[in-house]
C-alpha cells in the first residue's frame, strides 16, 4: 500500500506517465541551482561549532549513523567477519559505545555478513551495493537479478546505482523505470521491502541543477534514500552537494508528508567534517533527519577517527595509533 500511495504521489506531481516528455517539462521545470549562494550556506554551515558538551553527543550521533563499508574487489569473508565485528562492538574497551547503522558489502557477501551479525542482525542491517555497482554498465535484467539475489540472502537494504549516461543524455523515463523495476526486485517473500537507497554519483553529473533533478527523479520513482557517491569517483561527497540533496528531501515532505533520507558517501573521514554533516542536516530538513531512518555516512576510515576522538572527550588525552583497528 505504502508503495501504491508513493506512486500516485509521484504521478500526480509528474501530470501524468512518467515518460521522458512528462519528466523532462517537470524537471526542468524545478527552479535553477544558485551555484554561489549555495557554496556559501555550506561555507558558512561548516564554521559552525558546537559547545564542548555536545562533542560527546554528536560523536555517539555520528557513529550511529554509519553503514561501515567495505567494498573491495578482494574482499572475503573473514574481511566481512572482521567488519561485522567492529560495527558490533567498536570499541571493545567501551562497551557503551553505540553500534553502528549498518554494514555494506557487495552481494555475495551478505550471507557471510548475516551469519557474522546473527542475534545482532535487525539492530545493525546488511547493506549491499547493486545494480552493477560501480559502473551501472548492465543490462537491466542483470540488475535486477543481482538485486533480488541479495535480499534473497537477507539484505535489508539495498544501495543501487543510476545509469549516469542515460540521465546525461535525457533519457529520464528509463532512469525512472529502471529505479522503480528496482525498488520492486526488493520486494521480499513477505511482501515487505528492503529499502532502497538510489546512488546518484554526483561527481559525474557535472553541474548542481543536474544533482537537484537526479534528487527529485530517484525519489520520484520511489527511492527511499538518495546517495551521493559510490565513493569510487572523485569527487564523492561534498557539504554543497549533500545540502542541495537535504534541500530537495526537506521539499518533497513539505509537498508530500513522506520522508526520504539522505547518504553522503566517500570522502568523509573525521569526525570534524561529520559533524559539520550533523550540523547541515539539522539546519537544512531538520533534527528529526539525525536518526538511521533518515540520515546515513557512507563510510570506512570515518569510525576511527571518531573512536579517538571520543576517547579523547572521555579521558582528556589521545589514544595512541594502535588503539583501533586498521580496516
Amino acid at each position: 500500500m505504502t508503495e501504491i500511495v508513493h506512486a500516485d504521489r509521484a504521478l500526480a506531481l509528474i501530470g501524468g506517465e512518467p515518460n521522458d516528455a512528462n519528466l523532462r517539462r517537470y524537471l526542468h521545470g524545478i527552479p535553477g541551482v544558485d551555484a554561489v549562494g549555495l557554496q556559501q550556506r555550506a561555507a558558512g554551515l561548516g564554521t559552525r561549532s558546537i559547545k564542548t558538551t555536545s562533542k560527546a553527543w554528536a560523536l555517539d550521533r555520528i557513529i550511529g549513523l554509519i553503514d561501515l563499508t567495505t567494498l573491495e574487489g578482494a574482499d572475503t569473508p573473514g574481511k566481512v567477519r572482521s567488519l561485522v565485528a567492529k560495527a558490533v562492538t567498536p570499541d571493545p574497551g567501551d562497551l557503551t559505545c553505540p553500534r553502528v547503522a549498518a554494514v555494506c558489502v557487495y552481494g555475495d557477501m551478505v550471507p557471510h555478513a548475516v551469519q557474522a551479525l546473527g542475534a545482532a542482525h535487525g539492530e545493525i542491517a546488511v547493506a549491499a551495493v547493486a545494480t552493477a555497482f560501480p559502473s551501472g554498465r548492465a543490462s537491466r535484467s542483470i540488475k535486477l537479478e543481482d538485486t533480488a539475489d541479495a535480499v534473497a540472502a537477507g539484505a535489508d537494504e539495498i544501495d543501487m546505482v543510476i545509469d549516469r549516461g542515460a540521465f546525461l543524455a535525457g533519457r529520464y523515463g528509463q532512469v525512472f523505470d529502471e529505479i522503480a523495476a528496482v525498488k520492486e526486485a526488493c520486494r521480499r517473500a513477505d511482501g515487505t521491502y528492503a529499502h532502497l537507497k538510489v546512488i546518484l554519483e554526483t561527481g559525474e553529473l557535472n553541474t548542481y541543477d543536474n544533482v537537484r533533478r537526479a534528487s527529485w527523479l530517484g525519489i520520484l520513482a520511489g527511492g527511499d534514500f538518495i546517495k551521493t557517491s559510490t565513493g569510487k569517483v572523485s569527487p564523492a561527497a561534498t557539504l554543497p552537494v549533500t545540502l542541495l540533496m537535504l534541500e530537495v528531501v526537506r521539499d518533497w515532505y513539505r509537498l508530500t508528508g513522506h520522508q526520504v533520507g539522505v547518504k553522503p558517501a566517500g570522502g568523509i573521514r573525521t569526525s570534524k567534517d561529520a559533524i559539520k554533516y550533523l550540523v547541515t542536516v539539522a539546519e537544512t530538513a531538520g533534527e528529526e533527519w539525525l536518526t538511521p531512518h533518515l540520515f546515513r555516512f557512507g563510510a570506512s576510515s570515518l569510525l576511527n577517527d571518531v573512536l579517538l576522538q571520543r576517547q579523547k572527550v572521555a579521558t582528556g588525552h589521545y589514544s595512541g595509533p594502535d588503539y583501533v583497528t586498521i580496516d
